[in-house]
């Protein structure tokens, strides 16, 4: 057995892992980012349910102060319509800078996880071509119509390989 032959499927192996590996740490890292959207959805929901109790609240109260208007002036009304809103809006607006910083940390998270990955992938380098001087006369070869078969045994490289450097240069 060729040494030369023996090193590139190692490497080939190897690269194959770390490809394996950052599939894996890919869909792990999705299924965490889905747990994490899923609980501001529930956060999202939970502050629609309580925009519409305080919706209706507020329609209450609407129809309350039309009610007494005879026995209160506009000052009465307006202030009494303030303090309304102001205790309506409070928890929606605590409610809303939570959901803020939450969507601002996954956000963050993902930014530095997708840093991170792309940092793993630029490091990670393909050769142009499996043997630089061969690719021209594999391509010459297939040109006139030389099986693969022949190719690789000529060439002393396996077909897997010709079939690489046809496809990298577009050919087949």
């Amino acid at each position: 057995m060729n040494i030369e032959y023996i090193s590139i499927e190692y490497l080939v192996v190897a690269m194959a892992a770390m490809i394996l590996y950052l599939i894996y740490y890919v869909f792990t890292k999705d299924s965490q980012y889905s747990k994490n959207i899923r609980s501001v959805a529930t956060v999202a929901e939970e502050l629609n349910r309580e925009i519409f109790y305080l919706k209706k609240t507020l329609s209450e109260t609407q129809k309350n102060i039309t009610k007494n208007t005879s026995r209160m002036s506009d000052d009465d009304i307006y202030q009494e319509v303030e303090r309304t809103v102001y205790d309506m809006v409070k928890p929606i607006s605590l409610g809303l800078k939570r959901l803020e910083e939450s969507v601002q940390t996954i956000d963050e998270h993902i930014e530095s996880r997708i840093a991170s990955l792309e940092n793993g992938v630029k490091q990670i380098s393909i050769p142009t071509s499996i043997h630089g001087n061969d690719d021209e006369k594999i391509i010459l070869l297939f040109k006139q119509g030389v099986t693969l078969e022949t190719i690789s045994k000529e060439l002393h490289i396996s077909k897997a390989e010709v079939e690489f450097v046809l496809k990298i240069n577009k050919i087949k």
